[in-house]
């Protein structure tokens, strides 16, 4: 059963940074939360990957944040870290897939969402995704992908689903791999 939608007045959205990383880690390791891998799949080297454990993984992206590297938002409650979204400049991740960037394409990406099991259901995907969308344009992309999953795929359900990209105003325009699907939104 569906929980009542989150007000617009409820939430803020602030991108992690060294000033908020504390509210970063502390998000993360939250019960049920993605402590397992900070967030560093679709963003670790090969060297990296390498050094693939929890801690590992958190120091990766400690060394990101520290570097100013856009890593995505933390969305807010009361002033408390409640939710995630990863967004940021494509080339800042690994090969997802995508097709090759046209001349003059900015492409920021969103990978990832991490909502906590009992606030599911309330809406919170699709203002993650509004305030990705939005933070993207702030920083001058040109276009937002995402490789979001049908809801009945099997796998990758952390990468969002297809018809909240679809009522986000994404279109489709082919396939990253069997399950993930390469969603834009052109934001010129």
């Amino acid at each position: 059963m569906a929980r009542s939608p989150v007000s617009s007045d409820d939430l803020t959205f602030r991108p992690v940074t060294v000033g908020n990383r504390v509210d970063f880690e502390a998000l993360f390791t939250s019960p049920g939360a993605p402590k397992h891998c900070w967030c560093m799949v679709w963003r670790r080297t090969a060297a990296e990957a390498k050094n693939n454990d929890s801690a590992g993984r958190k120091q990766q992206m400690m060394t990101r944040i520290d570097a100013g590297t856009p890593v995505g938002l933390i969305a807010y409650e009361a002033g408390k870290p409640l939710a995630w979204v990863s967004i940021a400049p494509r080339e800042t991740y690994r090969n997802l897939g995508g097709p090759e960037t046209d001349a003059g394409e900015v492409i920021w990406s969103i990978v990832c969402f991490w909502v906590p099991r009992k606030r599911r259901g309330e809406g919170l995907v699709y203002r993650l995704i509004a305030a990705a969308v939005d933070h993207a344009r702030d920083a001058g992309a040109t276009v937002v992908e995402a490789y979001p999953v049908p809801p009945d795929a099997p796998s990758y359900h952390f990468m969002g689903f297809v018809p909240a990209f679809e009522k986000a105003g994404f279109t489709e325009i082919g396939p990253a791999g069997i399950r993930r699907r390469v969603m834009r939104l052109r934001l010129d």
